[in-house]
């Protein structure tokens, strides 16, 4: 299973059985919004704050993943789940109703792809045969969290992205579908000294680009082996980026690279600056995009890669870089 320096390979592959996702008003109105499977039209879902919206839309992510599987929570044997808040609030006071027995995870915006790996990881061992993986992220917990609340209206730069209101959950598994987790390349801490909060993309293309390469390398493959390489969220900034550091590691991507974070909202119409952002765009997109294409066969192996940048309001108020990390994913038709 051991694959070169940073990746694992699966002989009898984990599938993904099934997905749920759940998203807000804005994302709704973008392309995917048809195709995902439950949103609202005032981003509360319900409640009185936006942390307890999001965790709304974990468990309701949750909800539908085992109702598409018709499996219910008793047989789910683990859950991996995180989001961006302090403590993984959202993901602890979202699935606690479902009393599944929980990994909290943090990896900032590549959390789905580090639930992805590590709920592949323990079926592909034999410690479950169904697992749950799941992330959120909400636009207004967000920014309070991270930058300003909403009510200070503070102007935004043009490199700054739109944190995604949307959770992803993902059913992991023994039960065969269309869709198979082949193999995965964790990706480690890649620090470009960067400090700009406000361009994330720039700060993660890097460790998107360390990933990416190193499964080349551990799988022996290059980009024409995949029909679409997918990043999480670089935005319009970090892509560019992508495409440069790659090309001086001698690798074409141009052709094969989309980013979630272009892909989930309508930009000629959507005011999002440089593009989506948060742990939700990643595993919305999946969830929503890309998972379909692959159940059809339109897409018969994809390498998908959330990304991540790595800082708080602690480190960059103590004039900290911010370090990115990015997970890869390989999923296939079957």
């Amino acid at each position: 299973m051991i694959k070169g320096k940073q990746s694992l390979s699966f002989t009898q592959a984990p599938f993904l059985i099934s997905s749920g996702c759940v998203v807000g008003s804005k994302e709704a109105k973008g392309p995917l919004g048809k195709h995902v499977d439950m949103f609202n039209t005032d981003d509360l879902f319900g409640e009185k704050t936006w942390e307890a919206a999001e965790s709304t839309m974990q468990k309701e992510a949750c909800v539908i993943a085992l109702g598409k599987a018709h499996v219910e929570t008793e047989e789910v044997r683990y859950l991996f789940g995180g989001d961006l808040l302090r403590q993984g609030i959202a993901t602890s006071m979202g699935v606690e109703t479902l009393q599944i027995p929980m990994f909290g995870l943090y990896g900032a915006c590549s959390t789905s792809g580090e639930a992805l790996a590590l709920a592949s990881m323990a079926v592909a061992a034999g410690y479950g045969s169904n697992l749950l993986a799941v992330t959120s992220s909400h636009f207004g917990s967000a920014e309070k969290e991270f930058r300003f609340p909403l009510g200070y209206a503070n102007q935004r730069p043009l490199s700054a992205q739109w944190t995604v209101t949307g959770s992803g959950a993902f059913l992991v598994g023994t039960a065969k579908s269309h869709v198979r987790v082949a193999g995965v390349t964790v990706g480690k801490i890649v620090d470009y000294g960067l400090k700009d909060s406000q361009n994330m993309g720039a700060c993660m293309a890097p460790a998107a680009t360390d990933t990416i390469v190193q499964n080349f390398i551990d799988f022996g493959r290059g980009p024409e082996d995949y029909d679409r390489i997918i990043t999480g969220d670089l935005g319009k900034i970090g892509r560019t980026i992508l495409w440069d550091l790659a090309e001086k590691k001698g690798y074409q991507l141009k052709e094969k690279h989309l980013d979630c974070g272009l892909l989930i909202y309508d930009h000629e119409k959507q005011d999002t600056h440089a593009g989506g952002s948060g742990c939700g765009c990643a595993a919305v997109t999946l969830s929503a995009y890309i998972l379909p294409k692959l159940a059809k066969g339109e897409w018969k192996r994809v390498l998908f890669v959330p990304t991540g940048a790595l800082l708080s309001t602690v480190s960059f108020n103590e004039g900290e870089s911010v370090p990115g990390i990015a997970h890869g994913i390989v999923l296939e038709h079957c």
